[in-house]
């Protein structure tokens, strides 16, 4: 019989994410949004767009934390537990990216049916829901929206799919090019959005939904890796 410390050498990616994975990742959204960062993200959404994201973002995570305190007690558990109280806050949140990102977590929460997602479940379940996104969103990569970010995280954790990455080392690589992603929206003209109606006034300044994205797959990593806290300061430059 194998022993089960064999198991995440050789088969990590079948593996299921370390125990409370879902509920970190969960907490570690609430921290960091509630915590100031949504404030920031109205700040580049004010330069580029109409300026209720921070807004929209702190209202949808207040909404998934009230209920999540509410059905703590003893309901809910594990990953689809959590997962689902976050997509419903933001399903219940107006404006463009509110509706985009509850259907985004909605296909995360649904990658698994109980406990914690494998790698190869929560890849899934990423690549479904980075094409609900694009197929309601309408944006593709280059178009200065949270495509720019999604879009090359949910290849790079293919690739370590295939490369049999240890989950940690999965998921951290996965956040880096979230970061990447969103970094290069500065750059760009948006065609999607809000920031499309301005044009050049919005080059030079983050994709506020692409630099949320990017967050989102960082508290993740840090979830399964076990540190203290999301380093955002990236945004900032």
């Amino acid at each position: 019989m194998t022993s089960p410390r064999q198991h995440p050498i050789r088969l990590g990616h079948q593996l299921a994410l370390n125990d409370g994975f879902g509920e970190r990742w969960t907490r570690n959204l609430f921290a960091v949004f509630l915590g100031g960062r949504a404030e920031e993200l109205g700040r580049l959404d004010r330069l580029a767009g109409d300026g209720d994201f921070g807004n929209n973002i702190s209202a949808a995570l207040d909404r998934a934390r009230r209920a999540a305190a509410a059905e703590e007690a003893g309901r809910l558990q594990g990953y689809p537990a959590w997962l689902t109280c976050v997509s419903r806050g933001f399903l219940g949140t107006g404006g463009t990216s509110g509706p985009l990102f509850g259907m985004f977590f909605r296909d995360l929460a649904r990658c698994t049916t109980s406990g914690e997602p494998t790698l190869t479940e929560l890849s899934a379940g990423l690549s479904a829901g980075v094409a609900t996104v694009q197929r309601y969103g309408g944006a593709e990569v280059g178009h200065k929206t949270m495509v720019d970010a999604l879009v090359p995280a949910a290849r790079t954790l293919e690739s370590q799919l295939s490369a049999a990455a240890a989950p940690d080392e999965a998921l951290g690589r996965t956040a880096l090019a979230a970061v990447e992603g969103a970094r290069s929206t500065a750059s760009l003209i948006a065609r999607r959005g809000r920031a499309s109606y301005v044009g050049e006034v919005a080059r030079g300044v983050l994709d506020p939904g692409a630099a949320a994205a990017a967050i989102i797959l960082q508290a993740a990593a840090v979830a399964q890796a076990g540190g203290d806290g999301v380093d955002t300061a990236w945004i900032e430059v």
